[in-house]
């Protein structure tokens, strides 16, 4: 693995396409649709079921301050016109972000959730 000298951690461009071969080989269709920055930038997943609906996920700490996916948008399935609305405002606030986005008809699959995310993230 390559780690960054300061944090021991993974990049985020690693770690992205490393999930990105994970779920592929699951037969997961899977691509990234935004590149945010190589080394620190944070990941937003949307996850359709191809019939247009969505989960959108992303990354925040919890209470003991591990990082944990959340549905970013208040309801936990969406229409994708608005989770990709969500999207492209918060890609245009922080060009560093990261998108994936999956296609699995029961919307259950979610990029890192084999992996330890504190310490790909931290």
């Amino acid at each position: 693995m390559v780690f960054t000298h300061e944090t021991n951690r993974i990049p985020t461009h690693v770690w992205v396409e490393a999930e990105v071969r994970r779920l592929s080989s699951e037969g997961y269709g899977i691509y990234v649709s935004n590149r945010g920055d190589k080394t620190g930038g944070m990941v937003l997943q949307k996850i359709a079921n191809m019939e247009g609906l969505c989960k959108l996920m992303g990354l925040q700490r919890d209470l003991l301050g591990k990082l944990v996916w959340i549905n970013v948008l208040q309801d936990e399935i969406v229409e994708e016109r608005e989770a990709d609305a969500y999207i492209k405002r918060a890609v245009d606030r922080d060009p560093d972000l990261w998108v994936l986005e999956i296609e699995d008809k029961d919307m259950q699959v979610v990029a890192g959730d084999n992996l330890h995310q504190p310490v790909l993230f931290e």
